[in-house]
């Protein structure tokens, strides 16, 4: 009679752990799936640019080292600051002018 009933329990629980096995195999395919979603609807809202040429202006300086560029046509984006470099083609030079931009003095100010 006991070994009955563990044969019975031992069946009952290798059932039971292979439902568990099913729905996580199920929740891991749902969770690839979602995220493949999300990551084309960013793709299709952010528009990524693979190339860029400026000039730009500086509109704003993010403490965490980001930029907000406005380019020629009007357009707003924001890029890596170690991405951007300094223009000075036509910038009248003047004497006593320190040379060049460092993104540590404009973030901390």
């Amino acid at each position: 009679m006991c070994n009955f009933e563990l044969a019975e329990l031992r069946t009952n629980r290798l059932m039971q752990m292979n439902a568990l096995e099913e729905l996580r195999n199920e929740a891991y395919t749902n969770s690839l799936i979602q995220k493949e979603k999300t990551k084309n609807l960013h793709d299709k809202i952010l528009k990524l640019k693979t190339r860029w040429d400026g000039p730009f202006v500086v509109k704003q300086v993010f403490p965490h080292g980001a930029i907000k560029l406005i380019s020629r046509e009007g357009t707003l984006f924001k890029v890596n600051g170690n991405r951007v470099k300094t223009y000075e083609e036509g910038i009248p030079k003047e004497e006593g002018l320190e040379e060049g931009l460092h993104l540590e003095e404009i973030t901390e100010t």
